[in-house]
């Protein structure tokens, strides 16, 4: 059975007969209630707070969302994003209590500097893998989410992303992509090596004292890698490169992709001084 990111770009894909489909299966809500529940559950928010449903589609999680229990720290205030305009208007027609947006993800997360508590995720981060069009790069997708996330999120806040890769390049690259926009990453795993098997990226700004485990969440559960890059970047940037040389070339190529720009890939010849013409 082929994956839908595989098929058609998800403005396409989730139309108005699949968005209807999708919102009144069972099946999907009881799975997506799961998933939702146990982003929460690795959000630990004690509080009320303000929290943006990242492909909230027909509003699904943002309803749980919103009928979190004073006692759990709930209800939350929330706003949703999605590309699909058929999906926002089912969610819509179910007069759901939190704000939505029709915007695409892969061109960044418009909010100002530090005004989101935290964000959720279901099932969404993955379609930046897929590019629909020759001048457009997966990476250049990702890189502009995760900037616009870590900068939307204040200091101490968290994001979970529950995806589903479908191999472990893609794995890598979307929690590279994280890393590389400054946050913390850890990945968890639920119920490893079987087909329910689920991943959630968990993300936080400014990981503290806390030490290995950075997300904050992962204390004594097992099959979780944590992923630190930071410190290793910043300790790369300090290093003070000379113009015109190989790694400074190296580094102006990595700032385009970052952009979405499409570079010319690396051989051994870049950056390779020339002999003097005759």
């Amino acid at each position: 059975m082929s994956r839908p990111e595989d098929t058609l770009p998800p403005d396409l894909f989730y139309n108005d007969n699949e968005s209807r489909k999708y919102t009144t299966s069972s099946r999907i809500q009881s799975i997506q209630s799961e998933m939702t529940h146990r982003a929460l559950e690795l959000l630990a928010l004690s509080t009320p707070s303000f929290v943006l449903d990242i492909g909230c589609g027909s509003g699904l999680s943002g309803e749980i969302l919103s009928s979190v229990h004073p006692v759990d720290g709930g209800p939350h205030i929330w706003i949703g994003m999605d590309i699909s305009a058929s999906m926002l208007d089912v969610a819509l027609q179910r007069d759901v209590e939190g704000d939505l947006m029709l915007f695409d993800i892969g061109q960044g997360v418009p909010f100002r500097p530090g005004s989101l508590d935290a964000a959720i995720s279901i099932s969404a981060i993955q379609w930046l893998c897929n590019a629909e069009s020759s001048d457009v790069i997966p990476q250049g997708r990702m890189a502009r989410f995760f900037n616009g996330l870590y900068a939307s999120l204040r200091r101490g806040g968290r994001a979970v992303c529950q995806f589903y890769p479908k191999n472990e390049a893609q794995r890598s690259m979307i929690s590279g992509a994280a890393v590389k926009a400054g946050f913390g990453a850890g990945i968890l795993e639920d119920d490893p090596g079987t087909k329910n098997s689920k991943l959630y990226l968990v993300l936080t700004v400014g990981g503290g004292d806390l030490q290995g485990d950075i997300t904050g969440v992962v204390k004594g559960m097992d099959d979780v890698d944590v992923v630190d890059g930071r410190r290793r970047i910043k300790d790369t940037r300090r290093k003070e490169i000379r113009k015109g040389s190989k790694a400074w070339i190296m580094k102006k190529k990595e700032q385009m992709e970052r952009k979405g720009k499409i570079v010319k890939s690396s051989s051994k010849y870049t950056g390779r001084k020339r002999g003097p013409a005759f």
